[in-house]
């Protein structure tokens, strides 16, 4: 069995994640802990991306420098990612000595391995400012689209990758002014020479690696329209200083250095646990990469980034399988760190709904081959209706059934053959899914099971078998304890706490990491083991209609609004008197 080396895109760190950023980085949770409990040996890296013009653009309309901004955020999102149980092996970030030594380093491999050029470019210049304007900090329309406030570096419309002087009238973004054209000298990752390389590469890798549909779609267009060489150099402060004479006022491009943060973080994390990262990382042979990011980064992980380690020469752990999900859109609209739009990590917080709750919504509607809408109404039915009616109705009847009647005391009974080998074969499936990275499909076969079981449990009637025909009683209660304890371990990836919770109705503890005292997958499946169930307790809580159109409203609008709005009602709250002068 090959290791498994499981990286999510690295969350950018000048803002909230909102549900479509956390889709990723609880992806690649389930993955791993679903790799664990087959008896893979997994390691989980991310970190928040740290440089770039985004960020050193926030923190000056902040006031502060951009090492001050990244450390607030980076807290942020750590809290959030602990709230929502994710275990990583390492949560780390690209401001580190660890980057920029490997960043440094591959970038002279490539460069003496030829496939780095210098180009003179025109690149938008503001005099106000007194500077060259990075992608970023160019606002203007889209030439494919029209959206009129498109980025210097991708249309958040039509979802382009640009360049700033492909905008239609241009303008500062921070004071607003019509920029000029100067020239300028940058750095080039050589692409296309680097292509035949790639495209051998990728040839194998889609299909050893079954990469996700969008993910080979999207990387054969860029292939198809033809490489360029990509610039990987900006004229920026805030990043990873270019080790090239002529260069020394450049830093790197945040995409050319952001993917190679994966390798540093688990660098740092081999300088704190006394392990060599090349273990990992240049171990092919028996490492599998599985990368878990949106469709919109699909080229930096399948074209950029794998063309930056091909380039070097050296021996590198490339990419397996990528799990490239759609967009998760919200209400009306889309999610938008940027516009301040949909529920955000730190509102989902705020609800007082559990986050195993949260994590059950985004795998049951995990945007895996389309693009899917949240809604608060499909969030309440799904919950209401599959969570707790299906999951939450079979372990309660069942297990409240026991205590009542048995005592506690599980029935000895004989097992129904047509019952488990139906429960086999769909266990089968959720484990061949699983290890595909097919997360929904995994979660939903979980939830057949569990809706056998509750036909089967409605079928046999045991408030009248027990007396008429106790030996079928017992059959159908011993059968439904171990599909019980069976979920307990399938689902324990997508819902840690809860399932956790069942588990330990039974007196037992699911391992949820490496090492760890519990049932894996290997005890999915076998009748033995269980004899009683105490201090049984409704898994789920019902979402009421007022409690969800409450938080509607709370969480329209952008966030902008919601804090304008908020302090309106915080002006004519009691105790406050409006006086006019």
């Amino acid at each position: 069995m090959k290791r498994r080396l499981v990286t999510s895109a690295l969350p950018y760190v000048n803002n909230v994640p909102h549900l479509g950023n956390l889709i990723q980085v609880l992806s690649a949770d389930v993955f791993s802990r679903g790799s664990r409990l087959r008896g893979f040996e997994t390691l989980y890296i991310c970190g928040t991306d740290e440089y770039g013009t985004a960020t050193e653009t926030k923190a000056a309309e902040e006031g502060v420098t951009p090492a001050e901004l990244c450390t607030r955020f980076y807290a942020i999102h750590r809290d959030i990612y602990q709230w929502f149980g994710i275990a990583f092996d390492k949560f780390g970030r690209t401001s580190t000595p660890r980057q920029t030594e490997i960043v440094q380093q591959l970038f002279k491999d490539i460069d003496a391995a030829g496939y780095v050029s210098e180009q003179t470019i025109e690149q938008l210049y503001c005099d106000p400012c007194g500077r060259f304007l990075a992608d970023r900090y160019v606002r203007g329309t889209c030439p494919h689209c029209a959206y009129a406030d498109a980025r210097g570096d991708q249309c958040e419309s039509c979802g382009k990758l640009l360049e700033p002087t492909e905008l239609e009238q241009p303008k500062c973004s921070t004071c607003g002014a019509t920029p000029r054209s100067r020239p300028t000298r940058h750095l080039y990752i050589d692409l296309p020479a680097i292509r035949p390389k790639l495209e051998a590469w990728m040839k194998e890798a889609s299909v050893k690696g079954f990469w996700a549909n969008n993910a080979v779609q999207m990387t054969q267009a860029w292939i198809r329209d033809g490489l360029k060489p990509r610039a990987i150099t900006r004229d920026l402060k805030w990043g990873i200083p270019v080790p090239k004479a002529g260069f020394e006022d450049k830093v790197f491009y945040v995409w050319f250095d952001a993917p190679i943060g994966y390798i540093s973080m688990t660098a740092t994390l081999g300088d704190e646990k006394g392990f060599d990262y090349q273990d990992w990382w240049k171990s092919p042979e028996d490492v599998e990469l599985y990368q878990f990011i949106g469709k919109d980064n699909i080229p930096f992980h399948t074209v950029i980034f794998p063309s930056t380690l091909l380039g070097s020469g050296r021996k590198w752990t490339m990419l397996h399988h990528m799990s490239s999900t759609e967009y998760l859109n919200y209400e009306s609209g889309k999610f938008s760190k940027s516009k301040g739009v949909g529920v955000f990590g730190t509102d989902v917080m705020e609800t007082g709904i559990p986050a195993d709750v949260w994590r059950f919504y985004i795998f049951y509607n995990r945007p895996e081959k389309s693009d899917v809408t949240f809604t608060w109404n499909d969030f309440m039915e799904r919950v209401n209706g599959e969570l707790i009616g299906n999951l939450g109705n079979l372990a309660n009847r069942t297990l409240a059934f026991i205590q009542r009647f048995y005592e506690g005391a599980i029935p000895a009974g004989k097992p129904d053959e047509a019952f488990w080998k139906e429960v086999r074969s769909l266990e089968a499936a959720a484990a061949a899914q699983l290890d595909r990275a097919e997360l929904r499909d995994a979660f939903r076969t979980a939830f057949q099971i569990a809706d056998i079981a509750n036909k089967r449990f409605q079928a046999e009637e045991p408030w009248k078998a027990r007396t008429a025909d106790p030996e079928k009683a017992a059959s159908l209660l011993s059968d439904l304890c171990y599909v019980l304890r069976d979920l307990s371990i399938i689902m324990h990836p997508y819902m840690p706490q809860a399932m956790s919770q069942l588990a330990g109705f039974f007196g037992l503890s699911v391992a949820s990491a490496a090492g760890a005292q519990g049932m894996s997958w290997a005890d999915v499946g076998k009748l033995e083991g269980l004899s009683r169930v105490d201090s049984v307790e409704v898994l789920f809580q019902k979402l009421e209609a007022d409690k969800v159109a409450e938080l509607r409203d709370r969480y329209s609008g952008s966030q902008k609004e919601r804090a304008e709005r908020d302090a309106r009602q915080a002006h004519r709250s009691p105790g406050r008197e409006n006086h006019q002068d």
